[in-house]
């Protein structure tokens, strides 16, 4: 499947990361090509690029980026050549920043080809860049992101959005709903398996045991009752039934300062109550390195800490530090794994 290399007399694979384009009106085709460009010879992993061979044949010309694009199944004629996988039929004038249906199913169908890529073995994890909610729904995909769509295409029942940010993991509790849609979520229960659930997940990603902490709903995790009930009703509940199990999990903490605690490495993993709490602290302490990566899923995936910045798109500017972080995250990831499953032989 993947290239082979030769490390200390032992014959290995370099980890085979599949890199979704995103939505071609938007930003994903140049900050991928200009993450590739950053990472150079690409040395520890094989990259191959998922989207309309002339869309990135066309974005890499006018940022003056020489890469050197093989259609995935060919030989490559240069050492550092970059492999592409073209679904077909993607090939439509493009306008920047301009959702439509034809972007819309673009993205959705590098996104179907790259789950089938991995189901098949011809890739190792993916890495995506982002889409557009509306040019999906354009298209006639009913999902709100990349991770409803990715669990739908796995069969996966139970997964949750999470962003690793350096020492900073945090998980979402609810995502892409309304502020009074996602306090209605904060429930005892779901709390409870979402605590059980990340406790799980976070301990194979890391192999170990992990210390997690659930972020208050309310001002000052409501003060003991002052600003609110859902801490002592809903929160506290949740926790107390998940330390009986054995789960190393402690709060509410005020959500002013347990995301810097955390990203201080006090704290292996924060809970959010929803979707705006973790993601102004993550953006705020690490904007442009953060990753997105969904767990549960039976496949690795990252993924950019923002969207597709129709504002700026084909103007040449997009920072591609965050899409360069969760190519290296995912390549990080299928390194562990490979570890874990050496020490269970």
């Amino acid at each position: 499947m993947s290239t082979d290399i030769i490390s200390k007399g032992e014959k290995k694979l370099l980890p085979r990361i599949g890199i979704t384009i995103g939505d071609p009106a938007g930003i994903g085709p140049e900050i991928v090509i200009k993450a590739l460009a950053d990472l150079g010879s690409h040395i520890g992993f094989e990259p191959v690029l998922i989207g309309s061979r002339k869309i990135l044949d066309a974005v890499s010309l006018r940022l003056g980026k020489s890469i050197a694009f093989v259609d995935i199944g060919k030989t490559a004629a240069t050492k550092n050549a970059v492999f592409v996988k073209d679904p077909g039929g993607l090939d439509f004038e493009v306008k920047h920043g301009v959702e439509t249906a034809d972007t819309g199913r673009a993205a959705a169908v590098c996104i179907e080809t790259a789950v089938a890529m991995w189901k098949a073995g011809q890739i190792d994890a993916i890495a995506t860049a982002p889409i557009s909610k509306h040019a999906l729904s354009l298209a006639g995909y009913d999902y709100p992101g990349h991770t409803e769509f990715l669990a739908k295409l796995t069969n996966t029942d139970q997964f949750a959005m999470s962003f690793f940010a350096d020492k900073l993991r945090v998980v979402l509790l609810s995502t892409h709903l309304s502020l009074v849609d996602a306090i209605k979520r904060v429930k005892a229960e779901s709390l409870s398996h979402l605590i059980e659930f990340s406790s799980k997940q976070f301990e194979i990603l890391l192999s170990r045991k992990v210390r997690i902490a659930i972020a208050g709903l309310n001002p000052h995790a409501s003060e003991g009752g002052m600003f609110g009930s859902e801490e002592a009703d809903e929160i506290t509940p949740a926790i107390a039934h998940c330390r009986a199990l054995g789960i190393d999990v402690s709060g509410p903490y005020s959500s002013d300062t347990i995301f810097l605690r955390a990203f201080r490495g006090e704290f292996d993993a924060v809970i959010a109550c929803y979707h705006d709490q973790a993601t102004i602290a993550v953006k705020c302490l690490s904007f442009g390195s953060a990753v997105n990566v969904t767990l549960g899923l039976p496949l690795i995936r990252t993924s950019v800490d923002h969207g597709t910045a129709f504002d700026i798109a084909g103007k040449g500017i997009a920072d591609e530090s965050s899409m360069k972080s969760a190519i290296e995250l995912a390549v990080e990831l299928v390194k562990g794994s490979r570890l874990r499953e050496r020490s269970r032989d």
